[in-house]
């Protein structure tokens, strides 16, 4: 979890295929290779209740452009707009 703290949450036209989709093939990997480092005797030097703690603090910190509302990160760019413009017929 603490490779993904501070992730933005960008999804373009509110739909999560662009960029979540791929984001979450990610997680899923990282799933996989974390089960393995568990199996092989891999401990975190944080602590699985601090590391959600500290997930918690970044996401209230960030502003809130970058937290799932569609206007900044990827969503935000030219062609996140372009797309979203697409879809609802306006620039958001």
């Amino acid at each position: 979890m603490s490779n993904l703290l501070g992730l933005v949450c960008d999804p373009i036209a509110g739909l999560v295929e662009v960029p979540c989709v791929k984001r979450n093939a990610i997680g899923a990997g990282n799933a996989l290779i974390a089960a393995d480092m568990a199996l092989a005797g891999c401990t975190s030097v944080i602590p699985a209740d601090e590391c959600i703690d500290a997930m918690k603090k970044v996401g209230h910190q960030m502003p809130a452009s970058l937290r799932e509302t569609g206007i900044g990160g990827l969503a935000g760019t030219p062609t996140g707009q372009a797309i979203t413009a697409k879809i609802f017929g306006k620039y958001v």
